[in-house]
């Protein structure tokens, strides 16, 4: 019995040694699968961040281009409307200097005709109120006459009232 003690845990740490030299050799090479699985994702996950990085960039300089495209398409489009509206004001100022230099004359003469005729209108109110003067004083001489007329018709008509009584007392006076 003394030897089944020694046997056994013998013939154990045989099959035991022969499972953990297989297991041994099959979980190195596992290790090391694993670590070149491990290095393969990471060089994958690097290769792939560094195309996405590069995607990025590429992503960012196109937007930059596109922005830069726009801002200079804008700056020339801002640069034809400003050139456009000095342009404007140019040929509006040319046609206002135009119209001013062919006016000119024009409002001169029709300032000068303008004050003429103030002045005929000042002469003209002037006479206009020498007339209604006149006519307002013909007015008042023409009813004083028709009075000193009507004076002098009673006077006659006195006077022959007179000069018939007279004559009546003369021919009574002479009958009688």
């Amino acid at each position: 019995m003394n030897k089944a003690y020694i046997i056994w845990p013998f013939v154990g740490l045989l099959v035991f040694g022969a499972f953990y030299l297989n297991f041994n050799r099959t979980y190195q090479e596992k290790q090391r699968q694993e670590q070149i699985r491990i290095a393969q994702e990471k060089r994958d996950r690097a290769l792939k961040e560094q195309q996405q990085r590069k995607a990025a960039i590429d992503a960012a300089n196109a937007a930059v281009a596109q922005r830069n495209a726009e801002r200079q398409a804008k700056e020339e489009q801002e640069e034809k409307e400003r050139q456009m509206r000095i342009e404007l004001v140019d040929r509006r100022n040319r046609a206002f200097d135009d119209v001013n230099k062919r006016l000119r004359p024009q409002l001169e003469r029709l300032r000068n005709d303008a004050g003429d005729l103030k002045d005929q209108i000042a002469k003209l109110e002037q006479e206009k109120k020498e007339y209604q003067n006149e006519e307002a004083f013909l007015r008042e001489y023409v009813r004083k006459a028709e009075a000193n007329a009507q004076t002098y018709v009673n006077l006659i008509e006195q006077l022959a009232a007179a000069e018939k009584a007279r004559a009546d007392a003369a021919a009574k006076a002479k009958r009688g």
